[in-house]
């Protein structure tokens, strides 16, 4: 099972969404509402909200999606199971609550809305709401036994093991020849036929790249450790330098333009820049007890 969640501001948007009927929408969890339209539960919401002003994203909006097999067979009651098991995973307990079920397709999947405001004042904190809705589905999924993302994408892997193998190998052969920069390595990729599609986000940052080879497209994590964005870039940018790098780049000019390197991947890049250092200095004898 897969959790999705952020912080919204749109709270009457998302909620007639989620109560559309067009998508055969059915409500299977509520907590400390009495409202029976979308109407009526948002202005219940917004009573409690009113007493912290200063959060505007005052609703958490989650996504919770078994796998199409599971989903298919799940009733209400498991429905609701899962939320409620789900909320208390995220320490959402005990806060106004809605989810429907949609199953206008195939993936059934559950809306759940929670007032980020409780009815104390204060705003739940929300740092890394999206790995913790992830970790927290797939908690819950362990649980109930249900099929979790981790098993579905190792087995996505196996079946996709011979074009791995190839993409790596490829990278290899380029790597050897030492690319000073990423639209070089990114050249060289496509001449032996594997489009390298760099991840940009709308802040202008990089946070990886994917590779598409034979109709395969993966992330380089998915192909290998050693393919991750952080990784090649650490490479590449040692091979652009007369000297050891010494510090992580904070720009990297790609496809004729400048983009910057997001905090999670500089964290990763500078993590292998003190293993190297480390390393070298036991290559050295240092650090040994002479």
């Amino acid at each position: 099972m897969i959790g999705k969640g952020h912080s919204i501001a749109s709270t009457e948007a998302s909620i007639d969404y989620g109560w559309n009927q067009e998508k055969d929408a059915e409500v299977v969890f509520r907590d400390h509402l009495a409202g029976e339209t979308p109407k009526e539960i948002i202005e219940e919401f917004k009573i409690i909200q009113s007493q912290n002003e200063r959060c505007t994203q005052n609703t958490l909006s989650f996504i919770l999606s078994p796998t199409v097999k599971d989903g298919q067979e799940m009733s209400k009651a498991q429905l609701k199971e899962i939320t409620s098991r789900f909320l208390k995973e995220m320490e959402l307990k005990n806060r106004q609550t809605i989810a429907f079920v949609h199953r206008d397709k195939a993936h059934t999947h559950v809306h759940v809305y929670v007032n980020r405001i409780g009815f104390d004042g204060k705003a739940y904190n929300d740092s890394f709401i999206g790995k913790r809705s992830q970790i927290a589905a797939d908690n819950v999924g362990k649980e109930l036994g249900l099929t979790r993302v981790r098993e579905v994408q190792q087995e996505k892997l196996k079946e996709l093991n011979w074009q791995r193998l190839a993409i790596k190998h490829i990278n290899n052969k380029v790597m050897e020849t030492r690319p000073k920069s990423l639209d070089e390595y990114i050249s060289k990729m496509k001449a032996c036929n594997v489009q390298v599609v760099p991840s940009i986000n709308k802040s202008n940052q990089l946070q990886g790249f994917r590779f598409e080879y034979k109709g395969v497209n993966l992330k380089g994590s998915e192909v290998h450790r050693s393919m991750t964005g952080s990784k090649l870039i650490g490479e590449i940018s040692q091979n652009a330098s007369y000297s050891r790098l010494r510090e992580v780049p904070k720009h990297l000019r790609l496809i004729d333009k400048t983009v910057r390197i997001s905090s999670n991947m500089a964290a990763k890049i500078a993590k292998d820049l003190v293993k190297q250092v480390i390393k070298r200095g036991l290559d050295t004898g240092m650090g040994m007890g002479y």
